[in-house]
């Protein structure tokens, strides 16, 4: 094995054992809304999941586009995951996982505060209590150390729990400098303050190294018996459909054939892995660029309904690819 971690010896002054008995499927689940999250599609990604990872084999999980964590909560409850290393180049995403993997108690007062401010106002207060906190979002975000673990982390996490269930659509959205820009939503009772889940994610994060980083340095960390799931910012299938802007950080097809090639360098090592994408033929049949991509690789095709479209009416089932570099019962 050409790849070696020295993380897997660090400790978390905070950390706690998990046993396995207390991760029963579908007891954690996503606690920020993401575009291009998995959730809708667990019940098909099953099917593709390493027959290792079924068995009890793969001991070791590796999500470098953490998002959502969809997939990460999904394998961690329900296989024999022991650790799990988990990578976004999204500091305020990695940022939320830490303070709830480290405080979470301290974190639901503070969600618990805005639920309870915020369902109180009007349509119109609702509205200005928004943007009011989006600016403060955004104004503060030059002065957070997004290196060193503080104090400081508790009301920023909380803050865009706050904004991610009350914005439109629930689109987690940056601008060229990063600042979030996406709009208020209109909800009548949006669940910001939700303990029960929380407190499960919580739970499940105790497994896990969690850390700002570009995809490529899953390298470093990589050892035997693992499985990586890579879930990249999706390729645009059209012109009018790029949805890149999860952070400042561009991910074009040069990225992409970054990735490939990580994919294929982690392929030579052993390494189970499954990566999923947007698929172009969806609106050009000729469009191969992954087919390419990925040549020798298995590469599956799936529907998927995706909701991220300003427009309802164009809202429905696409396709989807998955590429695993094992077979599929």
């Amino acid at each position: 094995m050409s790849f070696k971690s020295d993380f897997l010896t660090e400790e978390r002054g905070n950390s706690q054992s998990v046993s396995l008995f207390d991760r029963s499927p579908g007891t954690a689940k996503p606690f920020l809304k993401w575009a291009g999250g998995k959730g809708q599609l667990l019940n098909q990604f099953k099917k593709y999941y390493p027959k290792q990872l079924k068995q009890g084999m793969l001991k070791t999980y590796y999500e470098p586009f953490l998002g959502s964590g969809a997939v990460f909560f999904d394998v961690a409850q329900r296989y024999n995951i022991e650790r799990a290393f988990l990578f976004d180049i999204n500091e305020e995403l990695i940022l939320t996982y830490q303070v709830i993997q480290n405080d979470v108690s301290k974190l639901l007062e503070y969600l618990d505060s805005y639920q309870k401010n915020y369902l109180k106002l009007d349509k119109k207060k609702r509205q200005e209590f928004y943007y009011e906190q989006r600016s403060s979002y955004n104004l503060q975000r030059f002065s957070i150390d997004y290196e060193h673990y503080s104090e400081e982390w508790l009301p920023r996490a909380a803050q865009l729990i706050f904004l991610n269930r009350t914005c439109f659509n629930g689109l987690y959205r940056v601008n060229a400098s990063g600042a979030f820009n996406a709009p208020a939503g209109d909800y009548n009772n949006p669940k910001i303050y939700d303990e029960q889940n929380l407190l499960a994610v919580h739970q499940i994060l105790q497994i896990a190294e969690i850390k700002i980083a570009d995809f490529k340095e899953v390298t470093h960390y990589i050892t035997d018996n693992s499985f990586v799931y890579l879930d990249p910012p999706y390729r645009p299938i059209s012109k009018t459909a790029n949805f890149n802007s999860y952070s400042k950080s561009r991910f074009a097809d040069l990225e992409q054939i970054q990735l490939a090639s990580l994919f294929r360098k982690l392929d030579q090592s052993g390494i189970q892995l499954m990566l999923s994408n947007s698929d172009p033929k969806n609106n050009n049949p000729l469009d191969h660029f992954f087919d390419e991509l990925y040549d020798g690789f298995i590469i599956h095709r799936i529907p998927a309904k995706r909701m991220i479209n300003s427009d309802a009416s164009k809202r429905g089932a696409i396709n989807e690819i998955i590429v695993t570099n094992y077979p599929c019962s």
